[in-house]
């Protein structure tokens, strides 16, 4: 990375890719951006150890460290699949397709997937425990509120998901708990790391049309020319 092309940055994102469809050779990806909401790519790194990410910060110039003041990350767990119970193979037969709608907001669906949904959780009671708790819990994360405040909301949670004995969160609790603190900084200002998708799908592009890149070099190449080349360009014109 050339530093002296790079302006000051306000917020730093991680996340990761596999290279490979269905293996685990990942990737780091760190993508900055700056106050005016201006994305930069800044590397590619060959594995997501702590050792190797760490060694990448240290290269940050002196007035890159002071003015970068939040990241962002991508934790790797997430909610427990709830498992459909043992059905009759004609009952099944209707709730085709009834997974995607139980991944969906209840407003997001259509009638027809509404009353599918309906029938699922008559025959599998507890999973309508599970999705509607899964909005709750989104719905702490889309109201805006203070950290003090998200905490208690977060504890409330907890304390109705222990009550009703659902144990498919249990993955997902245990970040919770790892990561409390961290998490609840998203209500300090609200950021995420979802900018990083932007790269993120550009590098999945090339991937597809290069049939597969597997030098770190040649991919940051092909990265920062996607995401800064036209800056660039537009700015020597």
């Amino acid at each position: 990375m050339e530093w002296s092309a790079v302006p000051l940055l306000a917020l730093l994102g991680i996340d990761e890719i596999a290279l490979k469809k269905g293996h685990k050779d990942f990737v780091v990806i760190l993508s900055g951006l700056t106050a005016q909401r201006e994305k930069y790519i800044l590397a590619v790194l060959p594995d997501r150890k702590k050792e190797t990410v760490k060694a990448f910060l240290k290269t940050l110039p002196p007035r890159q460290c002071q003015s970068i003041r939040h990241v962002c990350i991508d934790m790797n767990e997430g909610y427990c699949n709830a498992v459909l119970e043992t059905l009759p193979e004609e009952d099944y037969a209707q709730l085709k397709g009834v997974m995607w709608a139980f991944r969906k907001p209840w407003a997001a669906l259509t009638e027809e997937q509404q009353v599918m949904l309906l029938l699922l959780f008559q025959y599998a009671p507890i999973l309508k425990d599970v999705y509607v708790q899964r909005e709750v819990l989104t719905g702490i994360f889309e109201r805006r509120q203070s950290k003090a405040q998200a905490e208690q909301a977060l504890t409330q949670w907890l304390e109705r998901i222990n009550a009703l004995g659902l144990a498919c969160f249990a993955p997902f609790i245990t970040t919770l708990d790892n990561w409390r603190d961290k998490i609840t900084n998203y209500f300090i200002r609200r950021e995420t790391s979802g900018f990083v998708e932007g790269p993120i799908n550009k590098i999945k592009v090339i991937k597809r049309r290069c049939y597969g890149i597997y030098n770190l070099g040649r991919l940051f190449q092909h990265i920062w020319l996607d995401v800064q080349g036209r800056r660039v360009l537009f700015a020597n014109h």
